[in-house]
């Protein structure tokens, strides 16, 4: 009788380990990934603002997680984050760009420093981390660059334009770094959840208030803070769906999460085909060009 193969220890990496690096990995859809991505057996690197807020989930995991510090808004630090997931753990295999945070304001009512901090963090951030994990993944024909975008990539509606617009712009850039490396090896998946129990509404950049808005971004402001925990979508299994979608043979560039954002986004197309239908005849044929 063989026997029993001896159990791989929790702390161990499996042998066909995946190495990721996740910012924004203590809460929200990060927290998930990075739960996921250990209990597949995998190798995460958790770049995070504040380190102590995963020590006990690290001295879970000494073997398979190293927590670095990450403002995504200095370039110093993305790049000693990547430099020590790589030194520690070797090549990453999954980079997700997840760090970000929800805003709320009429476009009137944001000033100009709340709007391009917004684009720091959340386009600018994650197009930096993506630049620095590109040669590697290069030389090696290999990786998977996860951008956490939302449903607010495809669509937007009032009190949301800020969030939208750095979402939208992650959008477009990653759709053009797919078309550029999927000869290279290099997939791309853009995900797009709609309402989650994470921390977002709870933790919102509210911009100041001009009362002729009220009936529009008062009533959106309203309804993000009363949803706030009661959100339909589990965290937890959009992880298991990120890593679902990243083991398809032939994987999607997006991925949307929940049924209000597959409503949504189907919404916005329809929209968007409808105009087209419209204002075909002024925009084609004989009516535009010579």
């Amino acid at each position: 009788m063989n026997a029993a193969p001896t159990p791989t220890p929790a702390s161990a990496p499996a042998p066909d380990a995946r190495r990721w690096l996740i910012t924004g990995a203590n809460s929200g859809f990060g927290a998930a990934f990075t739960r996921a991505a250990l209990a597949a057996g995998d190798v995460v690197v958790a770049a995070v603002r504040r380190p102590e807020t995963m020590a006990a989930l690290a001295a879970g995991h000494p073997d398979r997680l190293t927590v670095v510090r990450l403002d995504v808004t200095d370039p110093e630090q993305c790049r000693q984050a990547v430099d020590t997931a790589e030194r520690t753990h070797g090549p990453i295999d999954v980079l997700v760009n997840n760090a970000g945070f929800g805003t709320v304001g009429a476009v009137e009512e944001t000033g100009e420093d709340e709007l391009r901090y917004a684009m720091e963090v959340m386009f600018f951030g994650a197009m930096r981390l993506t630049r620095l994990v590109l040669p590697s993944m290069r030389r090696r024909r290999s990786g998977t660059i996860v951008q956490l975008t939302s449903m607010g990539g495809l669509l937007a509606f009032a009190g949301v334009g800020t969030y939208c617009a750095a979402k939208g712009a992650l959008e477009q850039a990653s759709e053009a770094l797919a078309a550029e490396t999927a000869p290279l090896g290099i997939r791309v998946l853009i995900v797009e959840p709609g309402a989650f129990r994470t921390e977002f509404n709870g933790a919102l950049q509210t911009a100041r208030s001009i009362s002729d808005y009220d009936a529009t971004v008062g009533a959106v402001r309203d309804a993000l803070d009363a949803g706030h925990g009661k959100q339909p979508g589990d965290p937890d299994k959009a992880a298991a769906a990120l890593l679902a979608a990243l083991d398809l043979p032939n994987p999607p560039l997006r991925l949307a999460l929940g049924d209000d954002a597959f409503g949504a986004i189907r919404g916005k197309l329809a929209a968007v085909a409808a105009d087209l239908d419209a204002t075909e005849h002024l925009g084609t044929g004989a009516a535009i060009t010579f």
